[in-house]
Protein backbone atom coordinates (compact mmCIF):
# COMPACT_ATOMS: atom_id res chain seq x y z
CA UNK A 1 0.00 0.00 0.00
CA UNK A 2 2.57 2.29 0.88
CA UNK A 3 4.44 1.42 -2.61
CA UNK A 4 0.99 1.82 -4.22
CA UNK A 5 0.53 5.42 -2.39
CA UNK A 6 4.06 6.49 -3.42
CA UNK A 7 3.59 5.92 -7.21
CA UNK A 8 0.37 8.00 -6.98
CA UNK A 9 2.10 11.05 -5.10
CA UNK A 10 4.33 10.34 -7.57
CA UNK A 11 1.61 10.44 -10.56
CA UNK A 12 0.04 13.63 -9.00
CA UNK A 13 3.63 15.42 -8.40
CA UNK A 14 3.26 18.89 -10.26
CA UNK A 15 6.15 19.78 -12.52
CA UNK A 16 8.24 22.91 -13.15
CA UNK A 17 5.78 25.97 -12.05
CA UNK A 18 4.65 27.36 -15.31
CA UNK A 19 5.43 24.84 -18.23
CA UNK A 20 1.42 23.91 -18.42
CA UNK A 21 0.83 27.56 -18.98
CA UNK A 22 3.54 27.76 -21.61
CA UNK A 23 2.02 24.27 -23.36
CA UNK A 24 -1.12 25.82 -23.46
CA UNK A 25 -0.30 29.29 -25.12
CA UNK A 26 1.83 27.40 -27.34
CA UNK A 27 -1.33 25.56 -28.44
CA UNK A 28 -3.84 28.60 -28.61
CA UNK A 29 -0.89 29.79 -30.76
CA UNK A 30 -0.82 27.11 -33.34
CA UNK A 31 -4.85 26.92 -33.41
CA UNK A 32 -4.85 30.51 -34.18
CA UNK A 33 -2.31 30.23 -36.60
CA UNK A 34 -3.80 27.58 -38.64
CA UNK A 35 -7.66 29.16 -38.45
CA UNK A 36 -5.30 32.35 -40.08
CA UNK A 37 -3.94 30.53 -42.78
CA UNK A 38 -7.20 28.89 -43.27
CA UNK A 39 -9.49 32.27 -43.78
CA UNK A 40 -6.82 33.30 -46.09
CA UNK A 41 -6.86 30.57 -48.17
CA UNK A 42 -10.99 30.99 -47.99
CA UNK A 43 -10.10 34.65 -48.57
CA UNK A 44 -7.76 33.78 -51.38
CA UNK A 45 -10.30 31.10 -52.29
CA UNK A 46 -13.18 33.56 -52.67
CA UNK A 47 -11.16 36.64 -54.48
CA UNK A 48 -10.39 34.45 -57.44
CA UNK A 49 -14.17 32.85 -57.57
CA UNK A 50 -15.50 36.33 -56.80
CA UNK A 51 -13.24 37.69 -60.06
CA UNK A 52 -14.05 34.65 -62.11
CA UNK A 53 -17.77 35.02 -61.34
CA UNK A 54 -17.45 38.63 -62.36
CA UNK A 55 -15.94 37.92 -65.14
CA UNK A 56 -16.54 34.17 -66.03
CA UNK A 57 -16.73 34.38 -69.43
CA UNK A 58 -14.18 36.82 -70.26
CA UNK A 59 -12.48 36.41 -73.96
CA UNK A 60 -8.52 37.03 -74.33
CA UNK A 61 -7.07 37.43 -77.42
CA UNK A 62 -4.26 35.57 -77.61
CA UNK A 63 -2.42 33.60 -74.96
CA UNK A 64 0.27 36.64 -74.11
CA UNK A 65 -2.96 37.81 -73.08
CA UNK A 66 -3.78 34.74 -71.12
CA UNK A 67 -0.21 35.10 -69.75
CA UNK A 68 -0.61 38.40 -68.76
CA UNK A 69 -3.37 37.99 -66.81
CA UNK A 70 -2.53 34.49 -64.88
CA UNK A 71 0.72 37.15 -64.13
CA UNK A 72 -2.05 39.37 -62.58
CA UNK A 73 -3.73 36.93 -60.98
CA UNK A 74 -0.56 35.53 -58.87
CA UNK A 75 0.66 38.80 -57.77
CA UNK A 76 -3.12 39.25 -56.39
CA UNK A 77 -3.00 36.29 -54.30
CA UNK A 78 0.57 37.00 -53.11
CA UNK A 79 -0.37 40.59 -51.80
CA UNK A 80 -3.15 39.37 -50.33
CA UNK A 81 -1.67 37.28 -48.60
CA UNK A 82 1.19 39.37 -47.38
CA UNK A 83 -1.45 42.40 -46.23
CA UNK A 84 -3.85 39.93 -44.44
CA UNK A 85 -0.81 38.89 -42.44
CA UNK A 86 0.31 42.26 -41.91
CA UNK A 87 -3.14 43.57 -41.07
CA UNK A 88 -4.19 40.33 -39.54
CA UNK A 89 -7.69 40.06 -41.38
CA UNK A 90 -8.56 39.34 -45.31
CA UNK A 91 -11.78 41.73 -45.63
CA UNK A 92 -9.72 44.28 -45.30
CA UNK A 93 -7.18 43.68 -48.00
CA UNK A 94 -9.49 42.34 -50.19
CA UNK A 95 -11.31 45.41 -51.56
CA UNK A 96 -8.14 46.92 -52.47
CA UNK A 97 -6.95 43.90 -54.48
CA UNK A 98 -9.66 43.66 -56.23
CA UNK A 99 -10.02 46.97 -57.82
CA UNK A 100 -6.79 46.45 -58.80
CA UNK A 101 -7.41 42.89 -61.04
CA UNK A 102 -10.88 44.96 -62.37
CA UNK A 103 -8.60 47.66 -63.79
CA UNK A 104 -5.96 44.72 -65.02
CA UNK A 105 -8.94 42.95 -66.62
CA UNK A 106 -10.34 46.64 -68.41
CA UNK A 107 -6.87 46.64 -69.77
CA UNK A 108 -6.96 43.87 -71.83
CA UNK A 109 -6.51 43.81 -75.62
CA UNK A 110 -10.42 43.36 -76.83
CA UNK A 111 -10.78 40.11 -78.99
CA UNK A 112 -11.00 40.57 -82.74
CA UNK A 113 -14.89 39.30 -83.99
CA UNK A 114 -14.88 36.22 -86.37
CA UNK A 115 -15.23 37.29 -90.35
CA UNK A 116 -17.90 35.24 -91.97
CA UNK A 117 -18.36 32.90 -94.27
CA UNK A 118 -15.29 30.84 -93.87
CA UNK A 119 -11.79 30.11 -92.89
CA UNK A 120 -9.94 29.35 -89.62
CA UNK A 121 -9.49 32.51 -88.31
CA UNK A 122 -6.08 32.23 -85.31
CA UNK A 123 -6.63 36.05 -84.89
CA UNK A 124 -10.25 35.59 -83.20
CA UNK A 125 -9.48 32.60 -80.89
CA UNK A 126 -11.02 33.02 -77.46
CA UNK A 127 -9.88 31.97 -74.29
CA UNK A 128 -11.94 31.59 -71.83
CA UNK A 129 -11.26 31.96 -67.73
CA UNK A 130 -14.10 29.97 -65.35
CA UNK A 131 -13.03 26.61 -67.71
CA UNK A 132 -9.63 27.48 -68.96
CA UNK A 133 -10.45 26.89 -72.86
CA UNK A 134 -10.50 28.46 -75.91
CA UNK A 135 -12.42 28.09 -78.47
CA UNK A 136 -12.39 29.55 -82.42
CA UNK A 137 -14.89 30.86 -84.58
CA UNK A 138 -17.57 28.53 -85.58
CA UNK A 139 -17.31 28.83 -89.37
CA UNK A 140 -16.98 26.28 -92.33
CA UNK A 141 -13.10 25.38 -93.92
CA UNK A 142 -14.32 25.22 -97.26
CA UNK A 143 -15.67 29.27 -98.69
CA UNK A 144 -18.24 29.08 -101.14
CA UNK A 145 -17.92 28.81 -104.99
CA UNK A 146 -16.88 32.15 -106.64
CA UNK A 147 -18.71 31.91 -110.28
CA UNK A 148 -16.94 33.66 -113.23
CA UNK A 149 -17.56 33.74 -116.78
CA UNK A 150 -14.85 34.82 -119.04
CA UNK A 151 -14.82 34.56 -123.62
CA UNK A 152 -13.15 32.45 -125.15
CA UNK A 153 -9.70 34.14 -126.03
CA UNK A 154 -9.95 35.98 -123.13
CA UNK A 155 -7.77 35.89 -119.93
CA UNK A 156 -9.23 34.65 -116.75
CA UNK A 157 -7.76 36.00 -113.46
CA UNK A 158 -7.84 33.95 -109.97
CA UNK A 159 -7.48 35.96 -106.46
CA UNK A 160 -6.66 33.34 -103.58
CA UNK A 161 -7.60 36.26 -100.76
CA UNK A 162 -9.78 36.09 -97.90
CA UNK A 163 -11.26 38.90 -95.55
CA UNK A 164 -9.41 37.91 -92.20
CA UNK A 165 -6.00 38.58 -90.96
CA UNK A 166 -3.37 35.82 -91.74
CA UNK A 167 0.05 34.92 -90.21
CA UNK A 168 2.77 36.44 -91.39
CA UNK A 169 5.15 34.00 -91.76
CA UNK A 170 4.94 30.29 -93.16
CA UNK A 171 1.65 31.35 -95.75
CA UNK A 172 1.53 29.03 -98.91
CA UNK A 173 -0.92 28.61 -101.23
CA UNK A 174 -1.60 24.99 -103.31
CA UNK A 175 -3.98 25.08 -106.75
CA UNK A 176 -6.23 22.14 -107.93
CA UNK A 177 -8.59 21.56 -110.94
CA UNK A 178 -11.68 19.79 -111.26
CA UNK A 179 -11.87 20.01 -115.46
CA UNK A 180 -14.78 18.44 -117.29
CA UNK A 181 -17.05 21.40 -116.55
CA UNK A 182 -17.89 19.85 -113.15
CA UNK A 183 -19.04 22.52 -110.03
CA UNK A 184 -17.93 20.76 -106.94
CA UNK A 185 -16.30 20.96 -103.51
CA UNK A 186 -15.61 17.45 -103.37
CA UNK A 187 -11.96 17.41 -102.32
CA UNK A 188 -11.72 13.90 -104.55
CA UNK A 189 -12.25 15.59 -107.90
CA UNK A 190 -9.49 17.76 -108.30
CA UNK A 191 -6.13 17.10 -109.36
CA UNK A 192 -2.64 18.99 -108.32
CA UNK A 193 -1.81 22.38 -110.52
CA UNK A 194 2.21 22.10 -109.69
CA UNK A 195 2.56 25.23 -112.44
CA UNK A 196 0.38 27.93 -109.95
CA UNK A 197 1.92 29.63 -106.85
CA UNK A 198 1.12 32.46 -104.72
CA UNK A 199 -2.17 33.90 -104.20
CA UNK A 200 -2.58 34.66 -107.89
CA UNK A 201 -3.45 32.45 -110.78
CA UNK A 202 -3.69 33.51 -114.55
CA UNK A 203 -5.08 31.59 -117.76
CA UNK A 204 -4.60 33.02 -121.05
CA UNK A 205 -6.11 32.44 -123.51
CA UNK A 206 -9.15 30.63 -121.91
CA UNK A 207 -10.12 27.71 -123.84
CA UNK A 208 -13.61 25.61 -123.33
CA UNK A 209 -11.07 22.95 -122.01
CA UNK A 210 -10.45 25.16 -119.15
CA UNK A 211 -14.30 25.03 -118.10
CA UNK A 212 -14.56 23.52 -114.68
CA UNK A 213 -13.49 24.32 -110.46
CA UNK A 214 -10.50 25.93 -109.54
CA UNK A 215 -9.80 25.23 -105.85
CA UNK A 216 -6.80 27.41 -103.46
CA UNK A 217 -6.18 26.05 -100.52
CA UNK A 218 -4.38 28.30 -97.80
CA UNK A 219 -2.15 26.44 -95.30
CA UNK A 220 -0.02 28.33 -92.18
CA UNK A 221 2.82 25.71 -91.62
CA UNK A 222 0.91 22.99 -93.40
CA UNK A 223 -2.48 23.37 -91.41
CA UNK A 224 -5.05 24.64 -93.81
CA UNK A 225 -6.98 27.72 -93.31
CA UNK A 226 -9.44 28.33 -95.57
CA UNK A 227 -10.46 26.58 -99.36
CA UNK A 228 -11.28 28.92 -102.21
CA UNK A 229 -13.46 27.85 -105.02
CA UNK A 230 -13.80 29.73 -108.24
CA UNK A 231 -15.84 28.35 -111.20
CA UNK A 232 -14.55 28.67 -114.71
CA UNK A 233 -17.16 29.01 -117.44
CA UNK A 234 -16.23 29.76 -120.83
CA UNK A 235 -18.65 31.32 -123.41
CA UNK A 236 -18.27 31.99 -126.96
CA UNK A 237 -18.34 30.72 -130.44
CA UNK A 238 -14.66 29.73 -132.11
CA UNK A 239 -12.54 32.44 -133.68
CA UNK A 240 -12.94 32.48 -137.77
CA UNK A 241 -9.31 31.86 -137.91
CA UNK A 242 -9.18 28.42 -135.79
CA UNK A 243 -12.59 27.48 -137.67
CA UNK A 244 -10.62 27.56 -141.21
CA UNK A 245 -7.83 26.02 -139.08
CA UNK A 246 -10.08 23.16 -138.18
CA UNK A 247 -11.67 22.63 -141.53
CA UNK A 248 -8.59 22.49 -143.43
CA UNK A 249 -7.37 20.14 -141.18
CA UNK A 250 -10.23 17.59 -141.76
CA UNK A 251 -9.38 17.70 -145.07
CA UNK A 252 -6.17 17.39 -144.54
CA UNK A 253 -6.65 13.98 -142.46
CA UNK A 254 -9.48 13.15 -145.45
CA UNK A 255 -7.61 13.68 -148.25
CA UNK A 256 -3.51 12.63 -147.58
CA UNK A 257 -2.17 9.56 -148.27
CA UNK A 258 -1.90 7.19 -144.97
CA UNK A 259 2.06 6.54 -146.12
CA UNK A 260 2.99 10.42 -145.19
CA UNK A 261 4.15 10.96 -141.98
CA UNK A 262 3.80 14.50 -141.61
CA UNK A 263 2.44 17.36 -142.72
CA UNK A 264 4.07 19.73 -144.77
CA UNK A 265 4.68 23.45 -143.36
CA UNK A 266 2.42 26.03 -145.23
CA UNK A 267 4.35 28.38 -147.75
CA UNK A 268 2.35 30.92 -148.79
CA UNK A 269 2.99 32.38 -152.35
CA UNK A 270 3.30 36.06 -152.57
CA UNK A 271 -0.08 36.92 -153.36
CA UNK A 272 -1.09 34.90 -150.67
CA UNK A 273 0.87 37.21 -148.79
CA UNK A 274 -0.39 40.13 -150.15
CA UNK A 275 -4.52 38.60 -150.09
CA UNK A 276 -4.35 38.09 -146.04
CA UNK A 277 -2.25 41.01 -144.44
CA UNK A 278 -2.39 38.84 -141.25
CA UNK A 279 0.63 36.47 -142.49
CA UNK A 280 2.92 39.48 -143.17
CA UNK A 281 5.10 38.50 -140.01
CA UNK A 282 8.78 40.81 -139.54
CA UNK A 283 10.43 37.41 -140.75
CA UNK A 284 8.26 38.07 -144.23
CA UNK A 285 8.40 41.59 -144.05
CA UNK A 286 12.74 41.31 -144.38
CA UNK A 287 11.97 38.77 -147.18
CA UNK A 288 9.99 40.87 -149.28
CA UNK A 289 11.86 43.45 -148.32
CA UNK A 290 15.38 41.61 -149.26
CA UNK A 291 13.71 40.19 -153.04
CA UNK A 292 12.47 43.56 -153.93
CA UNK A 293 16.19 45.13 -153.29
CA UNK A 294 17.68 42.35 -155.07
CA UNK A 295 15.19 42.69 -158.24
CA UNK A 296 15.82 46.49 -158.12
CA UNK A 297 19.77 45.70 -157.89
CA UNK A 298 19.18 43.01 -161.05
CA UNK A 299 17.19 45.30 -163.36
CA UNK A 300 19.44 47.87 -162.34
CA UNK A 301 22.80 46.06 -163.68
CA UNK A 302 21.02 44.34 -167.29
CA UNK A 303 19.61 47.82 -168.14
CA UNK A 304 22.99 49.07 -167.89
CA UNK A 305 25.19 46.43 -169.35
CA UNK A 306 22.39 46.29 -172.67
CA UNK A 307 22.78 50.34 -172.83
CA UNK A 308 26.60 49.22 -172.48
CA UNK A 309 26.78 47.00 -175.41
CA UNK A 310 24.61 48.83 -177.63
CA UNK A 311 26.39 52.35 -178.03
CA UNK A 312 29.65 50.22 -177.85
CA UNK A 313 28.42 48.28 -181.41
CA UNK A 314 27.32 51.67 -182.60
Amino acid sequence: MRSRRGRRRRWWRPGKPGAAAETRRRRNRQQEERARKMEMERGTGRARQTELDGEADLPLADYDERSHLHDAFTQMTHSLQEMATAQGSFKVAFPDAAEKMRKVIMQLKEVRACVPPCGLQEVARRFHCRGCYSTVCDLPLDCPVQDLTVTRGHQAKFSCTVNFQLPQEEITYSWKFAGGGVRTQDVSYFQDLPQARGNLARIRPVQPAHRGTFSCVILHDQLPLARLYFFLNVTGAPSRGESELQVSFREVLRWAPLEAEMIEPWRPSLGELLARPEALTLSNQCLLAAVAALASVSATLVVWMFFRWYFKGN
